[in-house]
């Protein structure tokens, strides 16, 4: 292990699994349990970061790979009618296709850029369009034959990132532009094909294509809960959790009317707008100006930071009045962080005052952390960290003479996802961390880190520093950290679930009810943390190394779980541990045969997250 970077070290790792009755998919992630660490549920994906445009076949245009922050797939004529990139099996039925569209010219009205599926030649497919008439639409394409399934108004401006999302399940098909559902309806043209990235005498770039098996529901709210079959609790199954002692409470749901007495900020406004939602202003005007108990509604859309937001220390809500930082109802805003260098001082969004609740925001591509909080008494709510180039999510202090009574405590971070966070030594970027300079009373819940360079939870500390305050994470989830999405990894990665210390400094963590599975190391390790951990109700299953290692201090285990499908390293268990466990001795014990099948996982309405194996849901 190398010396950490101040303010950048290494992370410390552990996850939480969930209870609840009701099985809701905003998303679903499957890993096959039986043959390894497979990603089931992807079955393409290309950011395009190795300069190369591999399993792509060209039809018209000038595609070249270039550099917009990272990586993107470059179509630059205006004069074809048509320039295609088609992906992906012939074979392929139900799918998901998701990426990001910016339109960089048009040559004349009616022109679009489009994302496609179900594509059975090189002139038909199902496509969502942006037009720059003003409008997105869903649309069949059977050669010169165009049927508009539906569409919606919508000011396609080019230069500016749009996230769209195509699902194409049996008849059924539906389309999101930034989360906004644009239309759906029916159409039996088209059973199978690929994908397909279009324009129409037009130039545009294409970035982060994903394509998931199955439909998926609208990104920007969960589905409406179905209920799962009942699966059989395990012996030592506790109650549902009861919030921590030190946790703050539990917020309401985002309300679906906003308050006449809101901010509005839309990705068009200025900075001197009055920020009504017919005259909208900025978020960084707007940070300035919320009063305690007041809410900024951020509208749907890309809106590209090159510089950190910054909400500054003194800027504070109250216990009973929060300052309220939400996605509009229904919308999906993306703050964009690409124009970035990598570089310790370049975050996206910092959190450093305090009393702030921030709600339904994806936070990606900047310099250094995604979301970084030096402030306290915090909520951050249904958040997406992704592509940053260090840690997506992190609380620590604000500065190096940051006294520790002001080190960032009493946080709730609450069903968050953070995922493909990548630095480019490839050893700092986690899914969440609280480490080396963090207070009390921090905690976790219903949160999910997959897919990240190092790994999904950091609780390192230092000598330099000291400890830290006891950090809570429950009903969580770590997968496949140590590999991104696309495949990539790093050789320096530590590849944990949940990483719990560091440097032989003792603090008295607690871990319960969370899930490890196939990260490219342990899946729960103490890192040198040699104090008294409660570790309790987890469940780990094929990590590469260890599912539970914890080699000193005098940590209590009870009720947890480790399988595997196949033979690896033998669990290490220092501490206070009794027959309640079952560690994994070079075989399975009889509780695995319920911990089986594939991984899937959702937030349900409320924002718990559901767990299933399987299709099973999880009780630990």
């Amino acid at each position: 292990m190398r010396t950490p970077r101040s303010g950048r070290a290494r992370r410390a790792g552990l996850v939480t699994a969930a209870v609840t009755a009701l099985l809701a998919m905003v998303m679903t992630v499957l890993i096959n349990l039986t043959g390894g660490v497979a990603m089931a549920a992807t079955l393409f994906s290309d950011n395009f970061n190795s300069g190369t445009a591999t399993g792509w076949s060209k039809s018209g245009g000038d595609w070249t790979v270039v550099t917009d922050g990272t990586g993107v797939f470059q179509q630059s004529k205006t004069d074809s009618e048509l320039a295609r990139q088609f992906a992906g099996s012939s074979s392929w039925t139900n799918y998901t296709v998701t990426a990001r569209v910016k339109p960089t010219a048009f040559n004349g009205s009616g022109r679009y850029v489009s994302l496609g599926a179900r594509s059975t030649g090189s002139s038909t497919r199902y496509q969502l369009a942006l037009l720059n008439t003003g409008r997105a639409e869903l649309q069949a394409v059977n050669g010169s034959a165009v049927t508009v399934i539906g569409g919606m108004n919508l000011s396609v401006t080019t230069g500016t990132w749009y996230s769209l999302q195509l699902s194409v399940s049996g008849n059924t098909l539906t389309g999101w532009v930034n989360g906004a559902q644009v239309a759906t309806g029916s159409s039996s043209l088209f059973s199978a094909g690929r994908i397909v990235l279009a324009t129409s005498y037009a130039a545009a770039r294409f970035d982060d294509v994903v394509v998931s098996d199955g439909a998926a529901p609208s990104p920007s709210a969960p589905a409406s809960p179905s209920t799962p079959a009942s699966p059989s609790a395990s012996p030592s199954a506790p109650a549902s959790p009861s919030a921590s002692p030190s946790a703050p409470a539990s917020p309401s749901a985002s309300p679906s009317t906003p308050p006449s007495s809101a901010l509005y900020v839309a990705p068009g406004g200025t900075d001197g707008a009055s920020g009504t939602q017919s005259n909208p202003t900025t978020l960084t005007s707007a940070i300035t100006r919320i009063a305690a108990g007041g809410t900024i509604y951020m509208r749907a859309g890309t809106y590209n930071y090159s510089s950190t937001v910054t909400i500054a220390p003194g800027n504070n809500g109250t216990s009973s009045a929060r300052k309220k930082l939400s996605a509009y109802p229904g919308e999906t805003p993306v703050l964009n962080f690409s124009a970035q260098a990598e570089d310790p001082a370049n975050r996206g969004l910092a959190v450093n005052g305090n009393y702030w609740h921030v709600y339904g925001l994806i936070v990606e591509r900047a310099g250094d952390n995604g979301i970084f909080v030096g402030g306290s008494n915090n909520i951050l709510e249904r958040t997406i960290t992704r592509y940053n180039r260090d840690t997506g999510l992190q609380l620590s202090r604000i500065a190096s003479d940051t006294p520790n009574s002001q080190w960032p405590a009493n946080n709730l971070i609450l069903s968050a996802e953070s995922h493909d966070n990548a630095d480019s030594d490839g050893e700092d970027a986690d899914g969440f961390a609280a480490k080396l300079t963090v207070g009390s009373g921090n905690v976790f819940r219903y949160c999910v880190s997959h897919n990240n360079i190092d790994d999904g939870w950091d609780l390192y500390t230092k000598t330099d520093t000291g400890p830290i305050g006891a950090v809570t994470i429950e009903d969580s989830l770590a997968y496949n950290n140590g590999t991104l999405s696309n495949g990539g990894q790093a050789g320096n990665g530590d590849r944990n679930g949940f990483k719990l210390g560091g440097e032989d400094i003792g603090v008295n963590h607690t871990v319960r009810r969370t899930i490890a599975v196939s990260n490219g190391k342990h899946g729960f390790t103490y890192n040198r943390n040699n104090g008294s951990m409660t570790i309790s109700n987890n469940l780990s299953i094929n990590n590469t190394e260890r599912n539970f290692t914890f080699e000193a201090g005098s940590s209590v285990f009870r009720n947890n779980t480790s399988c595997r499908s196949s033979s690896g390293t033998n669990d290490k268990i220092v501490g206070n541990t009794d027959s309640s466990n079952q560690w994994w001795m070079g075989s399975n014990g009889s509780r695995c045969s319920s911990f089986t099948g594939s991984l899937g996982w959702s937030f349900n309405s409320t924002g718990a997250l559901i767990v299933t194996l399987g299709g099973r849901v999880v009780v630990l």
